[in-house]
Protein backbone atom coordinates (compact mmCIF):
# COMPACT_ATOMS: atom_id res chain seq x y z
CA UNK A 1 0.00 0.00 0.00
CA UNK A 2 1.39 3.11 -0.64
CA UNK A 3 0.70 5.69 1.93
CA UNK A 4 1.61 9.71 1.63
CA UNK A 5 2.48 12.03 4.47
CA UNK A 6 2.00 15.09 5.27
CA UNK A 7 4.84 16.78 3.27
CA UNK A 8 4.41 17.25 -0.79
CA UNK A 9 7.81 16.78 -1.28
CA UNK A 10 7.84 13.09 0.31
CA UNK A 11 7.34 10.45 -1.99
CA UNK A 12 4.70 8.42 -0.58
CA UNK A 13 5.83 4.97 1.75
CA UNK A 14 5.10 2.25 -0.34
CA UNK A 15 4.46 -0.49 3.07
CA UNK A 16 3.47 -4.39 1.64
CA UNK A 17 -0.16 -4.81 2.84
CA UNK A 18 0.74 -8.30 4.39
CA UNK A 19 2.96 -6.16 6.92
CA UNK A 20 0.70 -2.98 7.25
CA UNK A 21 -0.79 -2.96 10.99
CA UNK A 22 -2.03 -0.15 11.72
CA UNK A 23 -2.54 3.19 8.90
CA UNK A 24 -3.74 5.59 11.82
CA UNK A 25 -4.83 9.75 11.91
CA UNK A 26 -6.35 11.71 14.18
CA UNK A 27 -10.33 11.96 12.92
CA UNK A 28 -11.87 14.48 10.63
CA UNK A 29 -15.35 15.91 11.53
CA UNK A 30 -18.12 16.80 9.42
CA UNK A 31 -18.44 20.68 7.96
CA UNK A 32 -17.56 22.27 11.22
CA UNK A 33 -19.37 25.66 12.34
CA UNK A 34 -17.34 29.34 11.99
CA UNK A 35 -14.87 29.14 14.89
CA UNK A 36 -16.11 32.62 16.08
CA UNK A 37 -19.76 31.30 15.81
CA UNK A 38 -18.36 28.62 18.18
CA UNK A 39 -16.34 30.94 20.64
CA UNK A 40 -19.76 32.90 21.11
CA UNK A 41 -21.28 29.65 22.45
CA UNK A 42 -18.31 28.35 24.60
CA UNK A 43 -18.51 32.26 25.92
CA UNK A 44 -22.67 31.69 26.21
CA UNK A 45 -22.25 28.89 28.40
CA UNK A 46 -19.04 28.69 30.27
CA UNK A 47 -18.29 25.73 32.10
CA UNK A 48 -18.57 25.67 36.04
CA UNK A 49 -17.97 29.75 35.62
CA UNK A 50 -19.72 33.32 35.23
CA UNK A 51 -19.90 34.91 31.84
CA UNK A 52 -16.79 36.78 31.22
CA UNK A 53 -18.96 40.09 31.07
CA UNK A 54 -19.80 39.06 33.96
CA UNK A 55 -16.85 38.72 35.85
CA UNK A 56 -14.44 41.72 34.83
CA UNK A 57 -15.42 45.12 36.36
CA UNK A 58 -15.03 48.36 33.73
CA UNK A 59 -11.66 49.40 35.79
CA UNK A 60 -10.22 45.93 35.66
CA UNK A 61 -6.24 45.12 34.82
CA UNK A 62 -7.01 42.53 31.52
CA UNK A 63 -3.79 40.02 30.88
CA UNK A 64 -4.80 37.64 27.72
CA UNK A 65 -2.05 34.48 27.75
CA UNK A 66 -1.64 33.41 24.49
CA UNK A 67 0.20 29.92 23.29
CA UNK A 68 3.19 30.79 21.03
CA UNK A 69 3.61 29.84 17.12
CA UNK A 70 4.71 26.23 17.98
CA UNK A 71 0.71 25.73 18.54
CA UNK A 72 -2.12 25.38 15.80
CA UNK A 73 -4.58 27.41 18.47
CA UNK A 74 -6.40 30.25 15.64
CA UNK A 75 -5.68 32.84 18.33
CA UNK A 76 -6.60 35.67 15.35
CA UNK A 77 -10.14 34.13 15.46
CA UNK A 78 -10.94 33.35 18.88
CA UNK A 79 -9.99 37.04 19.90
CA UNK A 80 -12.39 39.04 18.61
CA UNK A 81 -15.41 38.20 20.25
CA UNK A 82 -13.63 37.94 23.49
CA UNK A 83 -12.62 41.64 23.22
CA UNK A 84 -16.03 42.92 22.08
CA UNK A 85 -16.92 41.62 25.31
CA UNK A 86 -14.26 43.04 27.30
CA UNK A 87 -15.19 46.39 25.40
CA UNK A 88 -18.73 46.08 25.68
CA UNK A 89 -18.17 45.93 29.79
CA UNK A 90 -16.54 49.02 29.95
CA UNK A 91 -12.97 47.44 29.55
CA UNK A 92 -10.99 49.78 27.81
CA UNK A 93 -7.89 49.07 25.57
CA UNK A 94 -5.25 50.49 27.51
CA UNK A 95 -6.23 47.82 30.52
CA UNK A 96 -5.74 44.70 28.08
CA UNK A 97 -2.64 43.49 27.35
CA UNK A 98 -1.28 40.60 26.10
CA UNK A 99 1.36 38.44 26.94
CA UNK A 100 2.51 35.53 24.53
CA UNK A 101 3.34 32.40 26.73
CA UNK A 102 6.29 31.28 24.75
CA UNK A 103 7.06 28.40 27.49
CA UNK A 104 10.93 27.18 26.88
CA UNK A 105 10.44 27.67 23.32
CA UNK A 106 12.54 30.33 21.12
CA UNK A 107 11.19 33.57 20.48
CA UNK A 108 8.57 34.52 17.75
CA UNK A 109 9.68 37.02 15.51
CA UNK A 110 7.18 40.14 14.21
CA UNK A 111 5.68 38.55 12.02
CA UNK A 112 4.98 35.27 13.67
CA UNK A 113 3.01 37.72 16.08
CA UNK A 114 0.77 38.67 13.53
CA UNK A 115 0.36 35.64 11.96
CA UNK A 116 -0.77 34.12 15.46
CA UNK A 117 -2.82 37.30 16.92
CA UNK A 118 -4.05 38.79 13.63
CA UNK A 119 -3.07 42.60 12.38
CA UNK A 120 -5.01 44.15 14.51
CA UNK A 121 -4.11 43.43 17.69
CA UNK A 122 -0.29 44.28 17.84
CA UNK A 123 -1.48 47.39 16.52
CA UNK A 124 -3.78 48.24 18.95
CA UNK A 125 -2.84 46.23 22.39
CA UNK A 126 0.45 45.67 24.19
CA UNK A 127 1.55 42.46 23.25
CA UNK A 128 4.82 41.50 25.24
CA UNK A 129 7.02 38.06 24.60
CA UNK A 130 7.61 36.19 27.45
CA UNK A 131 11.06 34.55 27.81
CA UNK A 132 11.51 31.77 30.59
CA UNK A 133 14.96 33.21 31.34
CA UNK A 134 14.73 36.52 31.63
CA UNK A 135 15.13 37.08 34.97
CA UNK A 136 14.22 40.86 35.29
CA UNK A 137 10.74 39.77 34.11
CA UNK A 138 9.87 37.05 36.24
CA UNK A 139 8.02 37.40 40.28
CA UNK A 140 8.14 34.57 43.21
CA UNK A 141 4.45 33.86 43.78
CA UNK A 142 5.27 30.79 46.21
CA UNK A 143 6.89 27.12 46.29
CA UNK A 144 6.41 23.59 45.10
CA UNK A 145 5.35 21.37 47.91
CA UNK A 146 9.77 20.48 47.97
CA UNK A 147 10.71 23.72 48.21
CA UNK A 148 10.95 24.98 44.35
CA UNK A 149 10.31 28.92 43.65
CA UNK A 150 7.51 28.83 41.77
CA UNK A 151 8.25 32.20 39.61
CA UNK A 152 6.11 33.31 36.68
CA UNK A 153 6.23 36.49 34.64
CA UNK A 154 5.78 39.83 36.46
CA UNK A 155 2.88 41.08 34.53
CA UNK A 156 0.57 38.04 35.69
CA UNK A 157 0.94 39.38 38.79
CA UNK A 158 -0.07 43.19 37.88
CA UNK A 159 -3.37 41.84 36.01
CA UNK A 160 -6.84 41.65 37.86
CA UNK A 161 -8.05 39.48 35.74
CA UNK A 162 -5.70 36.99 33.72
CA UNK A 163 -7.43 34.92 30.68
CA UNK A 164 -5.85 31.93 28.79
CA UNK A 165 -6.40 31.00 25.16
CA UNK A 166 -4.86 27.90 23.72
CA UNK A 167 -5.50 24.46 22.34
CA UNK A 168 -5.59 20.89 23.62
CA UNK A 169 -4.29 18.10 22.42
CA UNK A 170 -2.26 15.33 23.92
CA UNK A 171 0.58 16.02 25.26
CA UNK A 172 3.70 13.94 27.21
CA UNK A 173 4.78 15.95 29.86
CA UNK A 174 1.12 17.44 30.64
CA UNK A 175 -1.49 14.49 29.64
CA UNK A 176 -2.83 17.72 27.56
CA UNK A 177 -2.27 20.83 26.20
CA UNK A 178 -4.57 23.72 26.97
CA UNK A 179 -5.97 25.02 30.43
CA UNK A 180 -3.37 25.42 32.94
CA UNK A 181 -0.50 24.75 30.85
CA UNK A 182 -0.80 28.59 29.90
CA UNK A 183 0.67 29.53 32.89
CA UNK A 184 2.90 26.86 33.57
CA UNK A 185 5.11 26.27 31.35
CA UNK A 186 3.85 29.31 29.53
CA UNK A 187 5.19 32.20 31.56
CA UNK A 188 6.66 30.49 34.08
CA UNK A 189 10.52 31.00 35.07
CA UNK A 190 13.15 28.01 34.59
CA UNK A 191 13.27 26.27 38.15
CA UNK A 192 9.25 25.30 38.50
CA UNK A 193 9.58 24.48 34.70
CA UNK A 194 12.09 22.17 35.19
CA UNK A 195 10.48 20.58 38.05
CA UNK A 196 7.65 19.87 36.44
CA UNK A 197 8.36 18.68 33.08
CA UNK A 198 11.50 16.49 35.81
CA UNK A 199 8.30 15.14 37.14
CA UNK A 200 6.88 13.80 34.22
CA UNK A 201 10.10 12.36 32.81
CA UNK A 202 9.70 9.87 36.15
CA UNK A 203 6.70 8.23 34.25
CA UNK A 204 6.10 6.36 31.21
CA UNK A 205 4.75 7.60 28.24
CA UNK A 206 1.53 5.57 28.58
CA UNK A 207 1.14 7.07 32.22
CA UNK A 208 0.43 10.30 31.07
CA UNK A 209 0.13 11.09 27.75
CA UNK A 210 -3.27 11.32 26.79
CA UNK A 211 -4.12 11.29 30.11
CA UNK A 212 -6.29 13.99 31.69
CA UNK A 213 -5.94 13.08 35.12
CA UNK A 214 -2.56 13.13 36.46
CA UNK A 215 -0.39 14.00 39.09
CA UNK A 216 1.61 16.75 36.96
CA UNK A 217 -1.30 17.79 35.64
CA UNK A 218 -2.53 18.67 39.13
CA UNK A 219 0.51 20.27 40.16
CA UNK A 220 0.57 22.29 37.51
CA UNK A 221 -3.22 23.29 38.20
CA UNK A 222 -2.20 24.35 41.66
CA UNK A 223 0.46 26.41 40.40
CA UNK A 224 -1.86 28.08 38.31
CA UNK A 225 -4.44 28.71 40.90
CA UNK A 226 -1.76 30.43 43.00
CA UNK A 227 -0.58 32.49 39.67
CA UNK A 228 -4.45 33.96 39.56
CA UNK A 229 -5.67 32.20 35.86
CA UNK A 230 -9.08 33.06 36.05
CA UNK A 231 -10.71 32.07 32.41
CA UNK A 232 -9.78 29.90 29.75
CA UNK A 233 -10.95 29.55 26.05
CA UNK A 234 -9.32 26.45 24.86
CA UNK A 235 -10.32 24.68 21.17
CA UNK A 236 -10.25 21.47 19.94
CA UNK A 237 -8.93 20.60 16.23
CA UNK A 238 -9.56 17.30 14.23
CA UNK A 239 -7.23 16.21 11.98
CA UNK A 240 -7.42 18.77 9.17
CA UNK A 241 -7.18 21.48 11.85
CA UNK A 242 -11.00 22.58 11.83
CA UNK A 243 -11.92 23.96 14.93
CA UNK A 244 -14.56 21.28 16.16
CA UNK A 245 -15.41 22.07 19.46
CA UNK A 246 -14.39 25.49 21.78
CA UNK A 247 -14.31 25.59 25.86
CA UNK A 248 -14.77 28.43 27.95
CA UNK A 249 -14.85 28.60 31.62
CA UNK A 250 -13.25 27.48 34.97
CA UNK A 251 -9.36 26.19 34.16
CA UNK A 252 -9.88 22.85 35.25
CA UNK A 253 -13.78 22.21 34.26
CA UNK A 254 -13.54 23.91 30.98
CA UNK A 255 -10.43 22.17 30.42
CA UNK A 256 -11.48 18.30 31.28
CA UNK A 257 -14.71 18.79 28.61
CA UNK A 258 -12.00 19.74 26.03
CA UNK A 259 -9.87 16.69 27.17
CA UNK A 260 -12.27 14.34 26.71
CA UNK A 261 -13.30 16.21 23.32
CA UNK A 262 -9.45 15.77 22.22
CA UNK A 263 -9.00 12.32 22.91
CA UNK A 264 -12.18 11.21 20.57
CA UNK A 265 -10.48 13.22 17.90
CA UNK A 266 -7.25 12.10 18.45
CA UNK A 267 -7.29 8.70 20.19
CA UNK A 268 -6.80 6.12 17.23
CA UNK A 269 -6.97 2.12 18.26
CA UNK A 270 -4.27 -0.21 16.95
CA UNK A 271 -5.03 -3.95 17.97
CA UNK A 272 -1.14 -4.57 18.89
CA UNK A 273 1.75 -3.18 19.11
CA UNK A 274 3.86 -2.54 16.09
CA UNK A 275 7.43 -3.84 15.64
CA UNK A 276 7.84 -0.50 13.01
CA UNK A 277 6.34 2.58 13.70
CA UNK A 278 6.89 5.00 11.26
CA UNK A 279 5.98 8.54 12.91
CA UNK A 280 5.91 11.99 11.08
CA UNK A 281 6.51 14.72 13.18
CA UNK A 282 3.58 17.32 11.42
CA UNK A 283 2.28 19.06 12.67
CA UNK A 284 5.65 19.75 15.37
CA UNK A 285 7.80 20.73 12.79
CA UNK A 286 9.48 23.66 13.56
CA UNK A 287 13.24 21.99 15.02
CA UNK A 288 13.89 18.46 16.59
CA UNK A 289 12.73 19.76 19.93
CA UNK A 290 8.80 19.92 18.97
CA UNK A 291 9.28 16.77 16.57
CA UNK A 292 10.78 14.35 19.15
CA UNK A 293 6.40 14.35 19.61
CA UNK A 294 6.31 11.88 16.66
CA UNK A 295 7.99 9.50 18.98
CA UNK A 296 6.33 10.46 22.02
CA UNK A 297 2.96 9.09 20.47
CA UNK A 298 5.52 6.17 19.33
CA UNK A 299 5.77 4.98 22.64
CA UNK A 300 2.52 3.62 22.73
CA UNK A 301 2.37 1.98 19.48
CA UNK A 302 5.54 0.26 19.46
CA UNK A 303 6.60 -2.87 20.69
CA UNK A 304 9.86 -3.95 23.05
CA UNK A 305 12.25 -4.21 20.74
CA UNK A 306 11.02 -2.78 18.14
CA UNK A 307 12.07 0.33 15.89
CA UNK A 308 10.96 3.65 15.53
CA UNK A 309 11.33 5.65 12.37
CA UNK A 310 11.03 9.71 12.71
CA UNK A 311 10.23 11.70 9.62
CA UNK A 312 10.10 15.55 9.98
CA UNK A 313 11.86 18.92 8.45
CA UNK A 314 13.06 20.00 11.44
CA UNK A 315 13.89 23.32 9.64
CA UNK A 316 15.34 24.81 12.39
CA UNK A 317 17.80 21.84 13.46
CA UNK A 318 17.58 20.24 17.08
CA UNK A 319 17.10 23.05 19.18
CA UNK A 320 18.64 26.65 19.75
CA UNK A 321 16.73 26.92 23.21
CA UNK A 322 18.45 23.85 24.59
CA UNK A 323 21.54 23.58 23.51
CA UNK A 324 22.56 20.44 25.90
CA UNK A 325 20.07 17.99 23.14
CA UNK A 326 22.93 17.83 20.64
CA UNK A 327 25.70 17.96 22.92
CA UNK A 328 24.67 14.87 24.99
CA UNK A 329 22.64 13.40 22.86
CA UNK A 330 19.56 11.00 23.78
CA UNK A 331 19.94 8.22 26.68
CA UNK A 332 18.07 6.06 28.71
CA UNK A 333 16.38 7.23 31.52
CA UNK A 334 18.70 5.75 34.49
CA UNK A 335 21.30 7.27 33.15
CA UNK A 336 19.90 10.82 32.31
CA UNK A 337 18.86 10.30 36.31
CA UNK A 338 22.12 9.77 37.41
CA UNK A 339 23.71 12.69 35.53
CA UNK A 340 20.68 14.81 36.88
CA UNK A 341 21.28 13.37 40.97
CA UNK A 342 24.62 14.15 40.43
CA UNK A 343 24.03 17.53 38.74
CA UNK A 344 25.66 16.73 35.93
CA UNK A 345 22.76 18.29 33.92
CA UNK A 346 20.99 21.23 35.46
CA UNK A 347 18.46 22.07 32.89
CA UNK A 348 15.67 19.79 34.38
CA UNK A 349 13.66 20.68 31.01
CA UNK A 350 16.47 19.33 28.94
CA UNK A 351 17.07 16.17 31.21
CA UNK A 352 12.75 15.52 31.25
CA UNK A 353 13.07 15.73 27.02
CA UNK A 354 16.45 13.70 26.72
CA UNK A 355 14.24 11.20 28.79
CA UNK A 356 11.22 11.00 26.96
CA UNK A 357 12.65 10.33 23.83
CA UNK A 358 15.25 8.17 25.35
CA UNK A 359 12.74 6.26 27.31
CA UNK A 360 11.50 5.08 23.33
CA UNK A 361 14.89 4.75 21.29
CA UNK A 362 17.43 4.07 23.94
CA UNK A 363 15.39 1.65 26.55
CA UNK A 364 12.09 0.35 24.60
CA UNK A 365 13.02 0.35 21.03
CA UNK A 366 15.35 2.02 18.68
CA UNK A 367 15.72 5.15 16.23
CA UNK A 368 15.69 6.11 12.79
CA UNK A 369 15.59 9.73 11.01
CA UNK A 370 14.87 11.55 8.31
CA UNK A 371 15.23 14.69 8.31
CA UNK A 372 16.75 17.26 5.69
CA UNK A 373 17.02 20.13 8.60
CA UNK A 374 19.65 17.64 10.88
CA UNK A 375 23.23 16.64 9.91
CA UNK A 376 23.53 12.49 9.31
CA UNK A 377 26.01 12.71 12.03
CA UNK A 378 24.29 14.60 14.32
CA UNK A 379 21.61 12.51 14.07
CA UNK A 380 23.92 9.63 14.92
CA UNK A 381 25.27 11.44 17.89
CA UNK A 382 21.15 11.66 19.17
CA UNK A 383 21.29 8.33 18.69
CA UNK A 384 18.94 7.95 15.59
CA UNK A 385 20.02 5.77 12.28
CA UNK A 386 20.05 8.43 9.43
CA UNK A 387 18.10 7.71 6.25
CA UNK A 388 17.67 9.88 3.28
CA UNK A 389 13.86 8.98 3.17
CA UNK A 390 11.06 7.20 4.29
CA UNK A 391 11.28 3.97 1.98
CA UNK A 392 15.03 3.91 2.65
CA UNK A 393 14.11 4.04 6.72
CA UNK A 394 11.47 1.25 6.44
CA UNK A 395 13.93 -1.13 4.35
CA UNK A 396 16.52 -0.59 7.10
CA UNK A 397 14.09 -1.18 10.01
CA UNK A 398 12.72 -4.58 7.80
CA UNK A 399 16.01 -5.57 7.41
CA UNK A 400 16.97 -5.49 11.10
CA UNK A 401 13.62 -6.82 12.80
CA UNK A 402 12.69 -9.21 9.78
CA UNK A 403 10.82 -9.19 6.17
CA UNK A 404 7.50 -10.31 8.42
CA UNK A 405 7.64 -7.40 10.76
CA UNK A 406 4.35 -5.48 11.58
CA UNK A 407 4.21 -1.59 10.44
CA UNK A 408 2.25 0.70 12.07
CA UNK A 409 2.06 4.62 10.29
CA UNK A 410 1.77 7.68 12.48
CA UNK A 411 -0.10 10.36 10.48
CA UNK A 412 0.01 13.74 12.50
CA UNK A 413 2.45 12.22 15.18
CA UNK A 414 2.80 15.20 17.04
CA UNK A 415 -0.73 14.97 18.42
CA UNK A 416 -1.68 11.66 17.64
CA UNK A 417 -2.83 9.36 20.50
CA UNK A 418 -2.11 5.50 19.56
CA UNK A 419 -4.37 3.25 22.07
CA UNK A 420 -3.32 -0.75 22.28
CA UNK A 421 -5.89 -2.91 23.43
CA UNK A 422 -5.26 -3.79 27.23
CA UNK A 423 -5.71 -7.45 26.88
CA UNK A 424 -2.84 -7.45 23.96
CA UNK A 425 -0.55 -5.10 25.65
CA UNK A 426 -0.54 -7.75 28.83
CA UNK A 427 -0.14 -10.48 25.95
CA UNK A 428 2.20 -8.71 23.82
CA UNK A 429 4.31 -7.84 27.08
CA UNK A 430 4.32 -11.81 28.89
CA UNK A 431 5.59 -12.95 24.85
CA UNK A 432 2.53 -13.24 23.18
CA UNK A 433 4.08 -11.62 20.38
CA UNK A 434 2.26 -10.45 17.18
CA UNK A 435 -0.57 -11.37 15.33
CA UNK A 436 -1.86 -10.54 11.78
CA UNK A 437 -4.41 -8.50 12.00
CA UNK A 438 -6.68 -5.72 9.75
CA UNK A 439 -5.40 -2.24 9.24
CA UNK A 440 -6.88 0.68 10.12
CA UNK A 441 -7.02 3.86 7.91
Amino acid sequence: MQISLSYPEVHPLDVPDANLLANLAPKTAAAAKPIRELVEKALDLPASSGRIEEMVSPSARVLILVDDITRQTPAAEILPPLLRRLESRGVGKKNIQFLIAAGTHARMTAPEIEKKLGATVPREYAVTLHHWKEEGTLQRIGATADGTPVRINALVGRADFVIGVGQIVPHRVMGFTGGATIIQPGVSGPEVTGYTHWQSALYAGREILGIAENPVRREVEQIARLAGLRFIINVVMDGRHAVTEVVAGDPVAAHRKGAAFSREIYGVTQSVYADIVVAESYPADYDLWQAAKGIYSSELAVREGGIVVLVTPCPHGVSDEHPEVEQLGYLGFEEVKAQVEKKLIRDLVAAAHLVHVGRVIRDRARGIMVSPGIKAETQRHLGLEPARTPQEALDKALAIVGRDAKVAVLHHGGDVLPIVQESEVRSQESGGGNRTVSSQA
